[in-house]
């Protein structure tokens, strides 16, 4: 095996934001835009990007960062066209071998239905559907950037705090190990009456998130993003939020801008918990684990067994107990959602059980 030798390469890319609110504002997202772009292509770990994004809201010629992959942004040049900002940025990258989405699993995801919690405040487009639609939106944006999830789709269900057993319920009927939920704060607009013109309307966008642990049901994370946006539409029409028309507007584009953001903080927040698959079935020298080919399980994966227990304390709540024990599986055959194992010691095959979990060893 030749060892890792870490190469720092330049990329040259171009990042388009919508100017709205201001000129800084757009320069900002076409710079994120520009940098995802690169450590994107270049393989680095897309889940260091949101630690940056603070340190770009100044406005300079160049960027310099330590211990980070990515070492060094020159801005080529910026311009203004068609109310749109451009940005040309040279950015030096080291990828390193130790990003978590490189010796992990996959983590799988499911997503629930995002509420919006004022009705009335989507009356303007009648736009009722769009916590649900922005729910497909985040959905697709995981199943096709994301380098540490994988989605299981998208749920009907209300996910709440209040019901934990409820959400283990459901994240055990999909397989996931987390759920997404959330709301949608604001949907406000703010008009600004033109007189011989069309009046310009810019429309907020806020929403609270919250991913919960599918195998105990509580929140593990939560952020709120909040963007405002030009909304393009006449104020009586009735705007259709799974059209392209809808997606390709200012204001659809800024959604997009949040989906990707929420994947990145997902990736900055959860790429390094473990993924622990379970025991779903013995048979003699044979385990099957609920993590495949989709998961980035390969033939050959050695893996360690830990056994699970349940018992109830002194004061009679239950809690589990996670012990780590002598047994060694490798990975025979792979299925799309699901691989077959072989106990290395057979003579401890007797103690393997359902619900035992397994980790990666490295």
């Amino acid at each position: 095996m030749t060892p890792f030798r870490a190469a720092a390469s330049w990329y040259e890319v171009t990042g388009v934001a919508t100017i709205v609110s201001s000129d800084e504002a757009a320069r900002l997202h076409a710079l994120e835009d520009a940098l995802f772009k690169a450590v994107n292509f270049s393989g680095a770990d897309i889940g260091s990007i949101s630690n940056l994004m603070p340190l770009l809201e100044e406005s300079r010629k160049e960027y310099q960062f330590t211990n980070h992959e990515v070492r060094y942004i020159l801005v080529e040049s910026e311009r203004k066209r068609s109310g749109k900002m451009e940005m040309r940025i040279r950015v030096d990258i080291y990828p390193s071998a130790t990003g978590c989405h490189v010796d992990q699993y996959k983590k799988t995801v499911l997503v629930g239905n995002i509420d919006v919690a004022s009705p009335q405040q989507a009356v303007m487009g009648q736009i009722y559907n769009v916590g649900d639609d922005f729910s497909h939106v985040v959905n697709r944006q995981l199943d096709q950037t994301s380098r540490s999830f994988v989605s299981v789709g998208t749920t009907d269900y209300s996910i709440s705090a209040n019901y934990p057993e409820r959400t283990k319920m459901i994240a055990q009927d999909n397989g996931a190990q987390y759920i997404i939920g959330g709301v949608v704060t604001d949907l406000t607009a703010t008009i600004d009456a033109k007189l011989l013109k069309d009046d310009v309307i810019n429309r907020q966008f806020a929403l609270e998130m919250k991913v919960y642990d599918g195998k105990t049901g509580h929140e593990v994370y939560h952020k709120n993003y909040r963007e405002v946006a030009r909304w393009p539409f006449a104020k009586t029409s009735q705007v259709d939020t799974r059209s392209a028309r809808f997606w390709a507007s200012t204001y659809g584009e800024m959604m997009l801008r949040v989906s990707r953001n929420i994947m990145l903080d997902l990736e900055s927040e959860l790429s390094c918990k473990i993924t622990l698959p379970e025991v779903v079935a013995v048979f003699g020298n044979t385990v099957t684990m609920d993590l495949g080919r989709m998961h980035g399980v390969q033939e050959g994966d050695k893996l360690q067994l830990w056994h699970t227990a349940s018992f109830i304390d002194q004061n009679g709540l239950p809690r589990n107990k996670v012990s780590q024990s002598e047994i060694t599986l490798t990975v025979t055959r792979l299925y799309e959602h699901e691989a077959e194992l072989t106990i290395d010691q057979p003579n401890l095959a007797s103690s393997v059980q359902i619900g035992d979990v397994m980790n990666k060893m490295l």
